[in-house]
C-alpha cells in the first residue's frame, strides 16, 4: 500500500506506520465500565488505596521549599542523579548509575527499544500470550512479530531454540519476556527455567527484554534473579514505580548495557527531552528512609486477600463448568480459560449486561490468539465486589453454555 492510499476524507496523509496502529482493547473496555452499576475486573489498575497520598503531599512540600526552582526546570535526559543512584543500589546485581535511564512510565521503555532496535522487517520475539502494551509500542515499527511456544512457567526454551533458527540475516532482534507475575496470566518464571532461557539466549546471541513492573508484588516468596543479572550485557531491564507508588507520576527506568545506552539515551531526548523533573525528585524523597519496605509489605496483604477470594469464588462459582484458571503468587492477575467452543469476546457483552467486565485474552497474542481465554484483575475491586462480579460471571457462562 502506498502512502497516499491512507488519505483521510480531512486530507492528511497518514505514513504507512499509523495503518498499523489500533486502540488499546483495554482501554476501549474500561470505557464500558464506566457505567453505573459495572464491576470491572477488566483494567490492569492498581488500587487506589495503595497510594501513598501523604508521603506525596510531604515529599511535595519539601521539594518545593528546598529547591522549588530546580524541580521546575529543565534537567538532564539521564534523569535525576539521586533517582538514579536509588535504583542502581536497589537491583540485585552491580549497576552503575550511568546505566540508568529514568523513563517516563516503563511503556516509554519499550517505546525506546522498538525505536533503536526494530527495522521493519525485522523479527521480534515475544511469549505467548504477552502484556498487549507491548505489541502496540512494538507494531509501529513494522517488525515480523512472533509469538514463542510458552506453557505455566513461561517460555519453552527447547521451542525457542528452534524459531530462533540458523540464519544470521533473520535473527531476531530480541526477545520479549515478564518472568515476574506476567501480564495476563499471572504466571512466573522459576530459578532452573530462567538459566536455561538465559544460557539459550547467550548461545544464540539474542538480546533479552526484561520487562518488570509486578516484581516487587510477591505475596509469600520474592521471585528468583532477574534474568538481567545472569546476563547483564545481554539484556535491558524495564522497571517502574507505577505499582508501587502510583501510576499517575509516570516514572520508570531502564538499565540497559553501555554498548546501547547512548542510542536509547539519544531516543529518550527526541521523545520528550527529559521526565518531569518534579515527579522524579519527589519520588526520590519519598522513597528515602525505607519507605518501601514499609509500604510494600501493605500492598502485597492486600492484593493477596483479594486474589484469594478470587480464587475462591472461581472454586465454587465455576463447579462443573469445565473452567481453568492459574493461581498466581504474587501481582495483579489471573488467567481463566473457557470451556470448549466457547469464545470470550463473545462472552463479554452478555457479562457486561448482567454487571460485570474483563478483558479477552485473544488481544494479548501476536498470533494464533486463543478465543477461549481471559484475562481477570483482582486489586481493584473490593472483597464484596469481586464476590458479585464472580456469580455473574458464573451466570454468563452458563447462559452461553446453554446457547
Amino acid at each position: 500500500m502506498k502512502p497516499n492510499d491512507l488519505k483521510n476524507p480531512t486530507g492528511w496523509t497518514l505514513a504507512r506506520r499509523a495503518e498499523r496502529m489500533n486502540p488499546s482493547v483495554i482501554r476501549e473496555i474500561l470505557k464500558v465500565t464506566e457505567k453505573p452499576g459495572i464491576i470491572s475486573f477488566a483494567g490492569g489498575l492498581p488500587s487506589p488505596a495503595t497510594f501513598p497520598v501523604e508521603a506525596m503531599r510531604v515529599a511535595c512540600d519539601r521539594v518545593l521549599r528546598e529547591d522549588g526552582a530546580a524541580a521546575l526546570q529543565y534537567a538532564a535526559s539521564e534523569g535525576y542523579g539521586p533517582l538514579r543512584e536509588w535504583v542502581a543500589a536497589s537491583l540485585p546485581w552491580s549497576v552503575d548509575p550511568a546505566q540508568v535511564l529514568i523513563t517516563t512510565g516503563s511503556q516509554q521503555g519499550l517505546d525506546l527499544v522498538a525505536k533503536v532496535l526494530i527495522d521493519a522487517g525485522s523479527r521480534v520475539l515475544v511469549e505467548t500470550p504477552t502484556y498487549l502494551g507491548a505489541l502496540q509500542a512494538f507494531t509501529p515499527m513494522e517488525p515480523v512479530i512472533e509469538g514463542v511456544a510458552s506453557d505455566a512457567e513461561g517460555v519453552d526454551v527447547e521451542s525457542l531454540e528452534r524459531q530462533i533458527g540458523n540464519d544470521p540475516a533473520r535473527a531476531p532482534r530480541f526477545l520479549y519476556v515478564l518472568p515476574n507475575f506476567q501480564n495476563p496470566t499471572g504466571r512466573s518464571m522459576g530459578l532452573q527455567r530462567r538459566q536455561a532461557l538465559v544460557n539459550a539466549a547467550a548461545r544464540a546471541g539474542l538480546p533479552l527484554l526484561e520487562d518488570n513492573p509486578y516484581g516487587d508484588l510477591w505475596f509469600d516468596t520474592p521471585p528468583p534473579t532477574p534474568l538481567t543479572a545472569l546476563n547483564p550485557e545481554g539484556s535491558i531491564y524495564l522497571g517502574s514505580f507505577s505499582k508501587i507508588l502510583a501510576p499517575g507520576l509516570r516514572l520508570g527506568f531502564m538499565v540497559a548495557p553501555p554498548g546501547i545506552y547512548p542510542k536509547l539515551l539519544q531516543a529518550k531526548q527526541a521523545a520528550d527531552l527529559h521526565s518531569p523533573s518534579f515527579n522524579q525528585r519527589m519520588v526520590a524523597e519519598v522513597l528515602k528512609d525505607g519507605f518501601l519496605e514499609r509500604h510494600v509489605p501493605t500492598i502485597r496483604a492486600l492484593y493477596k486477600g483479594q486474589c484469594e477470594v478470587m480464587l475462591e469464588c472461581l472454586e465454587r462459582e465455576m463447579a462443573g463448568m469445565d473452567v481453568r484458571w492459574n493461581k498466581p503468587d504474587g501481582g495483579m492477575f489471573l488467567w481463566v480459560r473457557l470451556p470448549e467452543g466457547m469464545n470470550a469476546v463473545e462472552l463479554l457483552p452478555q457479562a457486561v449486561e448482567l454487571g460485570v467486565a474483563f478483558v479477552p485474552g485473544s488481544a494479548f497474542y501476536a498470533d494464533h490468539p486463543d478465543a477461549r481465554t481471559l484475562r481477570l484483575s483482582f486489586v481493584t475491586a473490593t472483597a464484596d465486589q469481586i464476590r458479585t462480579g464472580m456469580t455473574a460471571l458464573a451466570r454468563a457462562i452458563r447462559e452461553q453454555q446453554k446457547g
